[in-house]
């Protein structure tokens, strides 16, 4: 009988369980095969013809609009306005391709993702949905994405890509990605008004540009104690230490 062959490569992969990380993604073909077997259904658009999306047209968080100064088509996508809880990922995925084959024309094409005020929990589908519902396009739809438009990233956003983006994303993807921290910077790529910005998305931005140190996590002032004359704090330190000196 022969010895188990020890040299045989294998990869281990450690994930924290608090991560919610969805193992499916980096198994291999053979194991994804014994799991889940593989769909057929975005090679066929008449497939969609029965399915009803209207509830999340309704939603307007993905939408066909305008084009860059590269003349890419956009997808305008506005995380805050998609349901999370109440939309499972095998419907979202449909819900892409459904938009993908029945709406962009030929040609290169790009997104911009607006995260503005998006809230994990209420929101966000999860990067390894993202990146599963990325890896089933045909090579071709691939291949014509060309930029991502990253809208308000925020600290956190910038963290998880920086150390996960390059395990969780493909390369391709990962090179695609522009952050762009300010409405202003995204007029460099696109034309004022080709796509519409909500007004939500203005207001936050007039926040960013007031308040800095907000895309570095630290929360601005809602009751604007930082508006305290700076006077009237000192003369109470003051009164106080006289008070204390006194006795």
């Amino acid at each position: 009988m022969e010895n188990s062959t020890a040299e045989d490569d294998f990869s281990v992969f450690v994930l924290a369980s608090d991560l919610g990380v969805d193992a499916r993604p980096f198994l291999d073909s053979s194991q994804q095969n014994t799991i889940d077997l593989p769909e057929t259904w975005h090679d066929c658009p008449s497939y969609f013809a029965d399915e009803d999306f209207s509830d999340l047209e309704a939603r307007d968080f993905f939408r066909l609009q305008g084009s860059d100064k590269s003349g890419n088509c956009i997808f305008r996508i506005v995380g805050k306005y998609f349901p999370a809880p109440v939309v499972d990922s095998e419907r979202l995925k449909k819900y892409v391709f459904y938009k993908i084959y029945t709406e962009l024309p030929e040609g290169p094409f790009g997104i911009v993702y607006m995260h503005t005020t998006v809230q994990k929990e209420d929101n966000s589908p999860g990067m390894t949905i993202l990146r599963w519902i990325y890896e089933d396009l045909p090579a071709e739809i691939k291949d014509r994405l060309q930029v991502v438009y990253f809208l308000h990233p925020g600290l956190r956003s910038r963290l998880a890509f920086a150390t996960l983006g390059r395990f969780f994303l493909s390369g391709n993807l990962y090179w695609k990605i522009k952050y762009v921290s300010r409405l202003q910077y995204l007029w460099d790529d696109m034309k004022k008004g080709e796509i519409e910005i909500p007004e939500f998305v203005k207001g936050h931005d007039d926040v960013l540009e007031n308040r800095p140190l907000t895309d570095y996590g630290i929360e601005p002032d809602p009751l604007k104690l930082t508006e305290v004359p700076s006077m009237s704090l000192s003369l109470g330190r003051y009164d106080y230490e006289e008070r204390w000196a006194s006795r």
